[in-house]
């Protein structure tokens, strides 16, 4: 049973998981500020502003460096797999994204009744990255400094 609690201690994983969650909720806004309309539907698609996987890899990338410095090693890679994350949302997916649009394009043209659609929102545009990956250390390195990890926050309700 303890082992389930020190899940609950570790404040990077915390902290960085608030922060994607942090990002999906807000393409709710982004996205009303933008077409006006009120979609809930979109915390659960892919795509948009802001990246929450950039969010969520920034997050955790800082919060390690916060918790076991800068300078380490783990830190070091911490920062490799978020630029190759960052790279893949902006890059690769969101070229997937433009490849469904025209298989999208060309299926219907084939075959009008075609029932065929391939999700096109896939990746992001650099914009929506950078501001996922400033989110990510903006919540996490506060909330790690701050309130610590969420066993300390539930102490601190209780007491």
């Amino acid at each position: 049973m303890s082992e389930f609690f020190t899940f609950f201690n570790n404040s990077v994983l915390f902290w960085s998981l608030l922060s994607c969650l942090l990002a999906q909720f807000l393409k709710i806004v982004f996205n009303f500020f933008s077409t006006g309309e009120i979609r809930f539907g979109i915390i659960f698609e892919t795509g948009g502003m802001p990246s929450s996987h950039s969010a969520l890899i920034t997050g955790a990338a800082s919060g390690v460096g916060y918790e076991l410095g800068f300078d380490s090693s783990i830190f070091a890679i911490s920062v490799a797999v978020a630029l190759i994350v960052m790279y893949d949302a902006s890059g690769v997916r969101k070229s997937a994204g433009i490849q469904a649009a025209e298989i999208n394009k060309l299926s219907k043209k084939l075959d009008p009744k075609s029932e065929l659609f391939l999700k096109e929102t896939l990746g992001h545009t650099k914009i929506e990255v950078i501001v996922g990956s400033l989110l990510g250390p903006l919540i996490t390195l506060p909330g790690m400094f701050i309130l610590g990890s969420p066993l300390k926050i539930f102490d601190l309700i209780i007491n």
